[in-house]
């Protein structure tokens, strides 16, 4: 269907999807309104394509024949012959607008105008348009080339066969092609929302510091980047004009609250690696590591109780409590002289403790979510005695693995950001955004997450997950954790998050 495609925008974005389509066999032109742009973007390509070439990925004919089907536009009436046209420019919208507004008066009737816009309603652009069913999103991930998924974007007036066409197109270049309606963030940047958002919320609560929140969830859930260090990759300008965006067309939906630390160091000018400072420093582009502050020795003079069902986790703490020369008591009350550790799902420690009507000066909360093998988090209260903590903090990490000591939270830090990413992918399946299989392929595609949300869900267990939103809910008393309707419902049903509202 599309055999000549036309390229607007020969930034990172636009050079990306010039080679990807060159590389599969289409025609492309590449336009910018500056000559030079164009020049460097197809110089940089070809660099890319001889790198390829060198390694043996490529050889001689195919390179000379992706580079030929390369070619410079000296100017936008060039583009009249295309099939498909692709804008990757400025993310404003009356100039997204009057482009394709420039474009109708050029184009065939059957050119198909695409947008590649990350975060404008295409249904907006497509408005300015006398033919706005021609109109259909296809946004691209950087590097394009590398990033296997392209989301195609339904506008409401979209033509279905420009949909299909632009599926086709994206599986014979070799990317996934997630099909979504037109709503805010789309899909990826929507259900992206509650990992950085979440992680800032913490922070702001003070109930870690950034490195503790990136080293959990590096080695809880196994996340490639934690949230601060790809808010660093990303740009954090660029990541809080999306927080802001999605929030302000969700009309201030709590879900998606943005972060006033993330809107004061963008004002300051601290935006990550590109400018040398974020949340992290960078000197040549490398982050300056920080070692983890070192743990003192303390005497190990007290035994340990744990509030806990889960066999395999109890058997975990007192292999290492034997590891430190420790015991773990096995009456149904502590002693007087234990360290009791209690395991609460999306309540904090001091809810938790009171509840259970434990001693506050020597109750601390173990998280049972996190990955016992690589580290462990161990949650203080305001009550509990200094000494306590630096026996349970060595204790628990008698046989070498790192022990993170962290504030009272409701959901320590793994819980409710896993509650929040499962909880707000629910949501989108709720809505028929996507389907279940698309939403956690996509995810998984996009952001590098090593599960979807759904899968996330299944993982730690959909009934945990929902009492974990339940109880923070309950400790907050706003609707931001409020549970999903299609995670309520799967959990009652004890059906797979991935259940369709109905069956055929």
């Amino acid at each position: 269907m599309f055999n000549r495609i036309g390229v607007i925008g020969a930034g990172a974005m636009g050079r990306g999807i010039a080679q990807l389509f060159a590389s599969s066999g289409q025609q492309v032109l590449l336009f910018d309104t500056r000559a030079e742009a164009i020049e460097d973007a197809l110089a940089f390509n070809r660099n890319l394509l001889q790198r390829q070439l060198a390694k043996g990925k490529l050889s001689e004919a195919e390179f000379e024949a992706t580079c030929a089907r390369m070619q410079p536009a000296a100017a936008l009436t060039d583009l009249k012959d295309c099939d498909l046209v692709i804008e990757a420019i400025v993310e404003i919208l009356e100039v997204k607008q009057k482009l394709f507004a420039d474009l109708e008066a050029i184009v065939s009737e059957g050119c198909l105008l695409a947008t590649n816009t990350s975060s404008l309603s295409v249904t907006r652009i497509a408005a300015g348009c006398s033919r706005p069913e021609r109109v259909a999103g296809f946004h691209f991930f950087n590097p394009v080339p590398l990033m296997k998924i392209v989301e195609v974007v339904r506008g409401s007036r979209t033509d279905e066969r420009y949909i299909k066409g632009l599926v086709e197109l994206a599986e014979k270049a070799g990317h996934f092609p997630a099909i979504t309606p037109d709503t805010p963030g789309f899909l990826v940047n929507h259900a992206g929302r509650a990992f950085g958002t979440e992680a800032l919320r913490m922070l702001s609560e003070g109930v870690a510091t950034v490195q503790q929140i990136d080293r959990i969830l590096r080695d809880g859930p196994g996340f490639r980047m934690g949230p601060f260090e790809l808010f660093d990759l990303t740009g954090l300008d660029v990541s809080h004009a999306v927080m802001e965006s999605v929030y302000e067309q969700f009309y201030h939906d709590p879900r998606y609250t943005p972060s006033f630390i993330a809107g004061q160091r963008v004002a300051a000018g601290l935006l990550g690696r590109k400018t040398g400072q974020g949340f992290y420093r960078y000197e040549d582009g490398q982050k300056i590591e920080q070692p983890e502050p070192a743990v003192g020795s303390v005497l190990l003079s007290r035994p340990y109780w744990l509030q806990s069902d889960d066999e395999a986790l109890r058997n975990q703490v007192a292999q290492v409590l034997a590891n430190a020369g420790a015991t773990l008591e096995t009456g149904e009350q502590p002693s007087a002289e234990a360290i009791c550790l209690i395991t609460p799902l999306g309540e904090d420690c001091t809810a938790a403790l009171t509840r259970l009507g434990l001693p506050a000066e020597r109750t601390l909360a173990l998280d049972s979510f996190a990955n016992w093998d690589k580290r462990r988090t161990l949650m203080r209260q305001p009550a509990a005695d200094a000494d306590v903590v630096a026996q349970a903090r060595q204790a628990l990490g008698a046989d070498g693995v790192p022990v993170e000591v962290i504030n009272d939270s409701p959901g320590f830090v793994i819980q409710r950001l896993i509650a929040s990413v499962v909880n707000l992918g629910c949501e989108i399946a709720q809505k028929g955004i996507a389907t279940p299989d698309t939403l956690d392929r996509a995810i998984q595609l996009a952001l590098g997450y090593p599960k979807g949300p759904l899968g996330f869900g299944e993982h730690y267990g959909k009934q945990a997950v929902l009492t974990v939103l339940n109880n923070m809910q309950a400790v907050y008393g706003e609707p931001r954790y409020r549970p999903s309707p299609w995670l309520r419902r799967r959990v009652q049903l004890d059906l797979p998050l991935t259940t369709p509202d109905f069956q055929e």
